[in-house]
């Protein structure tokens, strides 16, 4: 060992014993730069010396200026500096990442070699958003890191592991991020152009895109991706169309139906079970007699990809909002509706009077006549 680091592990020493805040981190600068001056020519037992000292330090800087800013700021710079050294002091790196402060402990989380797999996954199970962000830009990930960071949900962490090509995603977790970009269009994107999305979850992910999210989806896709997503699109509409074209005994339902009126049988709970179950021709039946219609002006409304016009006949009926969600949800073209179109469906309902929806529905069922 040469003189020069002997002499900085006596001050290391001396700086613990004083107890000064301010000369425990003007001492940490200098070990640290030292360190960084020969880093890749350090063996294990001078890399484990230097991991001893600087941890002490970084310690005890800790216990005696814990809202000191200016020790926050320099253990800051140690971390930047430390964190894209390979042969960095390993216990001084594990000892930055668990700070709470994320200005100390975000380079070593994004950047460090030296953190392992396990490191990362107890991290990610314990640390908040701003850490967990940290862990999901680093250049290389395993599906057991992303897994624990997916399972928080946190719909941030969720789009920058998806636009991360050097995170490996899970089956599960693609699941996770394809759930939560039914709301998230930005999401959606990233994630659908992504080359190891399992093809029947980017079928799912389709199936409720918007058009403008599809269009998007195109527009991104690498040329090796491009026939695959316009496939799947064509696929998914072609899907819904021939579902919905089918040929369907609506005079059988509307008979069943007009019975079950006639024995004092067809009420609002009676929709709501014919919904839930998907018995779509019965819940156009009753749906129509319900709000005094017809199947002619219900069915139409029922295959629309908007949901403002199937209000009008729930709310004529007098439906409650549970039993009218129900019927927007077992529309073919509906798939699992999205929070931001249930929230505005309900305003929208809410808002709307009985009066001025039967009135519309005579309108309609005179221009369909």
């Amino acid at each position: 060992m040469s003189n020069a680091e002997l002499s900085i592990i006596d001050e290391v020493e001396a700086a613990i014993r004083l107890g000064s805040a301010e000369k425990g981190l003007e001492t940490a600068r200098r070990v640290t730069e030292l360190f960084l001056s020969a880093a890749g020519s350090f063996d294990d037992e001078q890399i484990a010396l230097f991991d001893g000292v600087l941890d002490r330090l970084i310690g005890s800087i800790e216990l005696r200026a814990i809202a000191d800013i200016g020790a926050r700021v320099a253990l800051a710079e140690i971390s930047a500096q430390l964190a894209p050294i390979a042969q960095a002091p390993p216990s001084v790196i594990r000892r930055l990442a668990n700070h709470d402060e994320i200005r100390i402990a975000g380079p070593v989380l994004q950047d460090s070699a030296r953190l392992g797999d396990g490191e990362l996954v107890k991290i990610a199970k314990s640390k908040g958003e701003p850490h967990l962000l940290a862990v999901a830009g680093r250049w290389w990930l395993k599906e057991v890191v992303t897994d624990a960071l997916l399972a928080r949900r946190y719909p941030s962490v969720s789009r920058r592991l998806a636009a991360n090509p050097g995170a490996r995603v899970s089956g599960n977790g693609f699941a996770i991020i394809v759930k939560q970009a039914e709301s998230d269009p930005e999401l959606a994107v990233s994630v659908g152009v992504r080359v190891d999305l399992p093809s029947e979850l980017r079928r799912q992910l389709l199936r409720s895109a918007t058009d403008a999210v599809r269009t998007r989806l195109l527009s991104r896709a690498p040329p090796h991706l491009f026939e695959e997503i316009q496939s799947a699109i064509a696929a998914v509409t072609v899907g819904v169309q021939r579902e919905m074209s089918g040929v369907r005994d609506f005079e059988g339902a509307a008979r069943a139906i007009a019975n079950l009126k006639a024995a004092g049988q067809l009420t609002e709970a009676t929709l709501l079970g014919f919904a839930r179950q998907r018995r779509y021709e019965e819940a156009v039946a009753a749906l129509a007699l319900l709000s005094g219609s017809t199947i002619e002006v219900i069915r139409p409304l029922m295959q629309s990809l908007r949901e403002d016009g199937l209000l009008v006949p729930c709310k004529a009926a007098q439906l409650s909002w549970e039993t009218t969600a129900a019927v927007l949800e077992s529309r073919f073209t509906a798939g699992k509706m999205k929070p931001a179109d249930i929230t505005r469906a309900r305003k929208h309902f809410a808002t709307m009077t009985p009066e001025n929806a039967r009135r519309t529905l005579r309108f309609w069922q005179v221009r369909a006549g």
